[in-house]
């Protein structure tokens, strides 16, 4: 797994390009004073099993909260943390917080049997 680090708006719409190629792509918005934010994080790590046809975008919301709010505006979701969105041709089409988050979970929004 490899994280890459969303932190301006010009990464973010370069992620949104390449959300139009494979799968889409990941931003998993994380605070770093959150207990469950740490957990939701590592349960990603350990269990993240799609290589390189789906990326994955960390935005460290409290040193990015504007561009945290942003995506929550552009995608029209309720900001949430920790958050994970999946962005396929532009637009959100999964979104989950807290301990909702999973890569399970994640391969049923894309259909793809785990």
């Amino acid at each position: 797994m490899t994280w890459i680090e969303m932190n301006t708006e010009t990464v973010l719409n370069s992620a949104v390009e390449a959300s139009f190629k494979n799968n889409g792509i990941v931003i998993f918005k994380h605070s770093t004073r959150c207990s469950i934010s740490a957990v939701s994080k590592s349960r990603l790590s350990v269990k993240w099993n799609f290589k390189e046809e789906l990326p994955i975008y960390y935005l460290d919301l409290i040193q990015h909260r504007a561009l945290s709010n942003l995506i929550a505006e552009k995608f029209n979701v309720q900001h949430e943390s920790p958050q994970l969105l999946l962005i396929k041709n532009g637009k959100c089409i999964y979104h989950a917080s807290h301990l909702s988050i999973s890569v399970k979970h994640l391969h049923q929004a894309l259909e793809i049997k785990t």
